[in-house]
């Protein structure tokens, strides 16, 4: 069983998938490094149970 030639069409939506994906998971590395940042500078504190109490 042969397999068929893929359609020219086929070929340029994969090039587009890979783009958008690669876009799509560097944007997610972003908010990830974002968030670690923003947590390891001490800025972020939870805040303490007797706070939360008042």
């Amino acid at each position: 069983m042969a397999f068929r030639p893929e359609h020219e069409l086929h070929t340029r939506r994969r090039g587009r998938n890979v783009g958008v994906g690669l876009l799509l998971g560097g944007f997610v590395v972003l908010i990830l490094a974002l968030t670690v940042a923003k947590v390891t500078n001490g800025d972020f504190e939870l805040p303490k149970a007797e706070e939360l109490s008042q």
